[in-house]
């Protein structure tokens, strides 16, 4: 099957690796990947602020950019999500334009549930020596349902162990713009979360959102954490220790 890789301008832009992991993955589960060169945001950060104009420019350019694809695969729930859930709200009552978005929208996978549901991988290329917890982020578990696909990979990385943490469904505050309108709600949210994660005893926490990543690291080293890894899912799937 030919799968177009969205790797997401978070990905893009700050941490690259995760889109190569999830680029081994899709290769490991047999597929031929096509990374569109010049694609850029999905435009959800527009969208979430009320900025329509700029979110329908940005949406029809994925949409070009990645319907003659068997599928579009993304390392991201909300990115996933927004193209899933949201595309159709913006060209909706739009004939021809919304047929496009709903085929579309319809092959479009965040990564874990394709690897699971779709490709139907059996063993993942990485190895993984150490303890692990699972957060679960808000756009891919309430948009898309993705909660059981990451445990059933992570369970299969040899040496690794999943210890759930206590609250693993409940936001870490980032929300995007949620964390710079409310901010000292946000770092309460994310000092919860971080503490759900030392009380797992898990010396890593894997989840599937770079943002929310960036925001639980951020808080856990401002706490002086300095040991406790937050890594990308694909990143554990395909780690090599």
């Amino acid at each position: 099957m030919r799968v177009g890789l969205f790797v997401t301008c978070l990905v893009d832009l700050v941490r690259p690796r995760i889109g190569f992991a999830a680029l081994e993955l899709l290769e490991a589960a047999g597929c031929e990947v096509v990374v569109p060169a010049a694609q850029t945001c999905c435009g959800q950060p527009g969208w979430n602020s009320g900025d329509r104009p700029s979110a329908r420019a940005l949406a029809e350019k994925v949409i070009a950019e990645f319907e003659t694809f068997d599928y579009v695969v993304a390392p991201s729930g909300s990115c996933a999500g927004m193209i899933r859930t949201h595309y159709p709200e913006v060209f909706a009552g739009e004939g021809a334009w919304l047929t496009r978005v709903e085929a579309l929208a319809a092959k479009t996978h965040e990564l874990t549930d394709f690897l699971v549901n779709v490709a139907r991988l059996e063993r993942v290329p990485g190895r993984f020596a150490g303890t692990i917890t699972y957060h679960d982020c808000c756009s891919g578990l309430r948009e898309l349902g993705v909660k059981a696909q990451p445990r059933a990979l992570l369970a299969g990385v040899p040496g690794a162990e999943l210890r759930e943490m206590k609250d693993s469904e409940v936001c870490c505050g980032f929300g995007g713009t949620f964390s710079i309108k409310f901010g000292d709600i946000s770092a309460a949210m994310a000092q919860t979360k971080c503490d759900c994660i030392h009380a797992s005893g898990a010396a890593t926490v894997a989840l599937g959102d770079l943002g929310c990543m960036l925001n639980i690291e951020g808080r856990l080293r401002r706490m002086g954490d300095a040991t406790t890894r937050v890594l990308h899912v694909a990143e554990v799937l395909t780690a090599k220790a």
